[in-house]
């Protein structure tokens, strides 16, 4: 009682007991003193900071998966780092000036198109009938919108048309003669079929053509200049782009020839959106190179995107699952990029064709998996 009593004789002011405005202010004074400066990020006293964010920009290419023995020509070798450094030089110049993704990997694919190196555009494989019959498809992953075209033979750059089918039409997939007249509508450069050749390409679809007589069957070829009868005859193919924006913004763009020796009509997974082609801000961007049926059963392109944007797997975690132990040995590979700016580039064949670059200063070229 005599501590009760005296508790409350103690002084106040506006009703706050001085013992308890004391320890206030006293813990006041502590927090001030001891609060970490600016510049002391580094010391042991420092608080727990976010992991540092990931570079501001990136950006994967490839130029097919397949066969492409260690001993390749020099000069034929050199042609294809050339060509890789190049548009992956185009791809860095444009991001790094802050272009958005979207336009970046048409840009990119584009070039790649132009190059006779490789299986799409300008170097495109014959069909069967001995004609050139190309597919592409391009992705936006921040409205998720996307375009492309199967089986058009007069476009210089299918992507161009593919970018044109997102931005100018209700569809998504175009093909044939449909493809052609809404080319015919947007002005697009068109080309003859004699655009297209490469003397290799030919005599690729001719050893196709003397193996079908040989044997007495059908015989469907390559897809993309990544897998043969006789793996010797393409090397390469496909070609694709995917890339990570200043905004945050992600998008993937794939073209191709297709299969040598291919039957009229014949689709791969290039066009088909989530299967050799996707993108999404919520995951990551994907472009793949290999066997199209095999992509278009495991559709995996959106598979690789669904394990990281809802199964929180690692990118390179999640495009290994799917091409190493979805897929079969030889089946292909694909370039991917996630929303942190993280990139992996995984294929289950003796090589690829490919190339990353991102803000940190990373640019790299590689064919094979060297240590």
């Amino acid at each position: 009682m005599n501590r009760l009593a005296a508790s409350r004789r103690r002084p106040s002011v506006f009703g706050i007991d001085f013992l308890c405005l004391g320890c206030l202010l006293l813990s006041l004074a502590f927090v001030a003193c001891t609060e970490v400066p600016a510049d002391s990020a580094g010391s042991e006293a420092a608080l727990p900071v976010a992991a540092p964010p990931g570079p501001a920009w990136a950006i994967a290419i490839h130029g097919g998966a397949g066969v492409i023995e260690r001993d390749l020509p020099e000069a034929e070798k050199q042609a294809y780092v050339t060509a890789l450094t190049s548009a992956l030089t185009l791809g860095r110049d444009a991001l790094d000036r802050g272009e958005r993704s979207v336009d970046v990997v048409e840009k990119v694919v584009r070039f790649l198109e132009d190059a006779p190196q490789f299986n799409a555009g300008k170097g495109a494989v014959f069909t069967h009938q001995g004609k050139h019959e190309l597919d592409a498809a391009i992705m936006d992953g921040e409205t998720l919108e996307a375009g492309a075209v199967t089986g058009v033979s007069t476009v210089k750059n299918p992507i161009s048309l593919a970018r044109l089918v997102l931005e100018k039409s209700p569809h998504v997939l175009l093909a044939g003669a449909g493809a052609e007249a809404f080319a015919d509508d947007m002005g697009v450069e068109r080309v003859g079929d004699q655009y297209f050749f490469v003397k290799r390409r030919y005599d690729a679809w001719q050893r196709a053509l003397a193996r079908e007589k040989a044997e007495g069957e059908q015989r469907l070829g390559l897809d993309s200049g990544d897998k043969s009868t006789d793996e010797s005859d393409d090397k390469h193919g496909t070609v694709g782009a995917v890339a990570l924006d200043r905004d945050g913004h992600l998008a993937a763009a794939t073209s191709t020839g297709g299969l040598t020796n291919k039957r009229w009509g014949r689709v791969g997974d290039v066009p088909i959106v989530g299967a050799g082609t996707y993108a999404n801000d919520a995951a990551c961007a994907v472009s793949g190179t290999g066997i199209g049926e095999k992509f278009i059963r495991h559709t995996v392109a959106v598979d690789i995107a669904a394990l990281v944007g809802y199964g929180h797997l690692p990118l390179a975690e999640a495009a290994r699952v799917v091409i190493e132990e979805k897929l079969e040995p030889g089946d292909g590979g694909v370039i991917t990029v996630d929303r942190t700016g993280a990139i992996a580039m995984v294929f289950n064949t003796p090589g690829m064709f490919r190339g990353a670059a991102d803000a940190d200063g990373r640019f790299e070229i590689a064919i094979w998996n060297d240590p």
